[in-house]
C-alpha cells in the first residue's frame, strides 16, 4: 500500500527502519491473532509495544529538534526490548514454534539494529552541528 499524500512531515515512511517496523507489527500481529483467549491482556501488551516502535519513530521523526528525534528513538528502542521480551516469554512457554520464533527474531533484530543506526547518526549529526531545526533555509 502505497501513501499518495506526502509532505515534509511524512518523510518518515521513506525511512527503511519505520518500513521494517511496520512489517514487524504486521508479523506480531499474524503471531498473536490464534493464541488462546487466557492470554489476551499479554497479547495486547505485546501488540502495543509493536504499535508503539513505529508510532514513536513517527512522531520523533515529526519534531523538529534532534534532541526531542533521538528521545522518541529511545522509546521506541525500549519498546523493542519490550516487545522481544513479550514473544520470547510466550515461545519459551511453547506457544509459539520455534519456526515462527525465528521470523520474528530476524526481523526483529533488523529493526533492532536499524534504530541503533539511525541512533548513532543522528547522535553523530548532533555532535558536529549538522542538524537544522527549520524548515526553511537559512
Amino acid at each position: 500500500m502505497e501513501i499518495k499524500r506526502k509532505n515534509i512531515n511524512r518523510g518518515y515512511t521513506r525511512l527503511r527502519v519505520w518500513e521494517d517496523a511496520l512489517t514487524l507489527y504486521k508479523l506480531v500481529f499474524e503471531i498473536l491473532k490464534d493464541l488462546p483467549y487466557e492470554l489476551k491482556k499479554s497479547k495486547i501488551n505485546i501488540l502495543d509495544a509493536s504499535n508503539s516502535i513505529l508510532r514513536n519513530i513517527s512522531e520523533g521523526y515529526s519534531r523538529r529538534s534532534i534532541k526531542e528525534y533521538l528521545n522518541f528513538l529511545n522509546i521506541a528502542l525500549g519498546s523493542c526490548s519490550e516487545l522481544f521480551s513479550g514473544i520470547y516469554s510466550f515461545h519459551v512457554l511453547q506457544k509459539i514454534d520455534e519456526n515462527i520464533f525465528e521470523k520474528f527474531d530476524s526481523q526483529h533484530y533488523k529493526v533492532e539494529n536499524e534504530l541503533l543506526n539511525l541512533i548513532k547518526s543522528l547522535q553523530s549529526k548532533q555532535k558536529n552541528g549538522e542538524w537544522s531545526d527549520s524548515f526553511i533555509d537559512k
